[in-house]
């Protein structure tokens, strides 16, 4: 029985923290074993917001290193590079044609990187959300892997392979968000609001390329508060915050110890810090060392990508020659 497909992308940007790890990766390594999976390095995307090349190529390795190192497997699935698929750019332009300026305006993504970046309005940044639909339905994906930010896009993706199938014929299906249900976790900021970034406050955030001191120091300025006084109180947002970590990379015996001085008032905020800091750097040092390898090993990535962009243009390929064949482009 034919696997149903699955497709997911990352901007070669920042660097991985726990969030993309709990959030996304842990997941793709489970979904790798039961779908056919695409994963795909977003360098076209990145290049709307004019970043500096010369730092690209890094970039590119430092994500795949990354996602190897925490679990993704180039044999399972492909893995690759969205420049190194021509059909994207193929079929990019195909669907510009059934997108219209309205509506692409009026898009939250756009009217955000507008208002952030006034001064580079470009027509990439317009189109974002028919790259992102191209990027799904050239391979022509079942199910996506989105967070709250990017359904709309997931949306407007369904109405361009709605359009075309209108149009032309049927030859995409319309992509379902993937859920994952109480797998889905969101990991917290160290600061007590928000959730950890690539961009926004680093202090916050944990990366997974974060040395050992780093990693103990942020935890440690977490922001807690003086001791509960009245026995199984409710915990703060910023405490639970902790203990959401804590639950992610401690002993259950740990979690449970904690938990009792808390309802029992008795808990050392600095012994918790302490003891999440030790385990957080268990959790995240082999990661770090492993990607840290991959990246020394140009061959190795070379061969990933060169492999994960034969499979993934076999699987672009079929889609280009079925809308060809649907907008009567067959001409000989």
């Amino acid at each position: 029985m034919d696997k149903k497909i699955v497709m997911s992308g990352i901007r070669p940007t920042g660097f991985l923290h726990l969030g993309n790890y709990f959030g996304a990766i842990r997941n793709y390594v489970k979904m790798q074993q039961e779908y056919e999976c695409y994963f795909m390095v977003a360098d076209l995307h990145s290049l709307t917001t004019h970043p500096d090349t010369k730092e690209l190529k890094e970039n590119v390795h430092r994500v795949l290193a990354e996602n190897i190192a925490c679990g993704l497997d180039p044999e399972k699935a492909a893995f690759f590079c969205q420049s190194h698929v021509p059909e994207i750019a193929e079929l990019y332009l195909f669907l510009n044609m059934l997108a219209y300026k309205g509506e692409l305006e009026k898009t939250t993504t756009f009217k955000d990187k507008a208002r952030l970046h006034p001064d580079n309005i470009n027509a990439g940044l317009l189109t974002y959300p028919v790259l992102m639909a191209t990027d799904i339905l050239v391979h022509r994906a079942t199910y996506v892997p989105v967070g709250k930010d990017q359904e709309q896009h997931l949306e407007m993706a369904r109405d361009y392979a709605r359009r075309f199938n209108t149009r032309y014929g049927e030859v995409f299906p319309e992509p379902q968000a993937f859920n994952f249900g109480e797998a889905l976790i969101k990991i917290p900021g160290l600061d007590g609001t928000g959730k950890m970034s690539k961009s926004e406050n680093q202090m916050a955030t944990l990366y997974l390329a974060d040395s050992d001191d780093a990693i103990r120091n942020k935890i440690k300025k977490a922001k807690t508060d003086t001791a509960p006084t009245e026995a199984n109180s409710e915990q703060p947002e910023n405490i639970k915050n902790l203990f959401s970590l804590l639950n992610l990379v401690s002993d259950k015996a740990v979690v449970q110890k904690f938990e009792n001085d808390f309802n029992n008032c008795v808990i050392r905020f600095g012994d918790l810090k302490s003891q999440l800091g030790e385990d957080m750097v268990t959790f995240i040092a082999p990661i770090r060392q492993k990607a840290a390898d991959i990246m020394q090993d140009e061959a190795y990535l070379k061969n990933v990508m060169e492999s994960g962009a034969a499979k993934a243009r076999e699987s672009a390929k079929a889609t280009m020659k079925a809308v060809k064949e649907a907008m009567g482009l067959n001409y000989y």
